[in-house]
């Protein structure tokens, strides 16, 4: 199994994130959240994206939804306009 890429929050491209996902590697992300900085921890399976946070696991099951949900979460840096 691949090291975990460690990473906080904006510091790479939902793409980037993604990227590496599909490559096998889990992805732990240090977020603000709730009133403090918490771990997420995101992870592909080969079929199902998984978003493990403090209070709930999202499951996406095509790659535009995670994408979407990096993005929306602020895992990713912000996109230029």
């Amino acid at each position: 199994m691949a090291e975990p890429l460690r990473v906080e929050a904006g510091e790479l491209s939902a793409e980037e994130i993604l990227d590496a996902l599909l490559d096998g590697r889990r992805v732990l992300v240090e977020a603000e959240m709730m009133g403090g900085t918490h771990r997420v921890s995101l992870r592909h399976d080969g079929t199902t994206f998984y978003c493990d946070t403090p209070t709930t696991l999202h499951k996406h099951t095509e790659r535009e939804e995670m994408l979407a949900c990096i993005r929306k979460m602020g895992y990713a840096k912000p996109e230029p306009e």
